[in-house]
């Protein structure tokens, strides 16, 4: 299931908003523009702009291609736990610290699904009452379905 296409979103999968996150973006323009510096004794002012469009934009692009994959793997997850018979309320947006979260509200309790949303580093992160396990994105897309079915029956089975 695409999340971005529009004509193929069901209701639930809309409801995983867009998460793009300023400070990620912010860290990035930084690193960029303080290894750009580092082309100034060397290189010039020419270089060091270079770097810096060429540091920054890969920095960006990265983020955006991360933030991607976690809200279509949130949202898969969303989708396989309510076809399993779970209820979900809501996916909202959260925050904390530079991880990019979405809380999905449950009769169970609030579900906080999330990660670092920096590809190819991409890590995908679960968390319900304390418990939780944070996995390579690439390793949760490959294995999806049984990774959904863990966290469905911790979360909605055992009571």
């Amino acid at each position: 299931m695409q999340l971005d296409s529009p004509s193929e979103r069901s209701t639930r999968s809309e409801a995983v908003p867009n998460a793009l996150d300023a400070r990620v973006l912010a860290v990035v323009v930084g690193a960029a523009a303080l290894a750009a510096s580092l082309n100034v004794p060397y290189g010039g002012q020419l270089a060091a702009v270079a770097a810096f469009v060429v540091l920054a934009a890969a920095g960006v692009v990265g983020h955006l291609v991360g933030e991607r994959r976690l809200r279509r793997l949130t949202g898969d997850l969303v989708e396989r736990w309510a076809d399993a018979g779970g209820r979900i309320e809501d996916v909202t947006r959260s925050s904390a610290g530079l991880r990019t979260e979405w809380t999905v509200r449950t009769p169970e309790g609030p579900v906080t699904v999330g990660g670092l949303a920096l590809a190819p580093i991409s890590r995908l992160s679960v968390e319900w009452r304390g418990t939780g396990d944070a996995f390579p994105a690439a390793e949760v897309e490959a294995d999806l379905d049984r990774f959904a079915e863990q966290w469905h029956a911790e979360i909605f089975d055992l009571q």
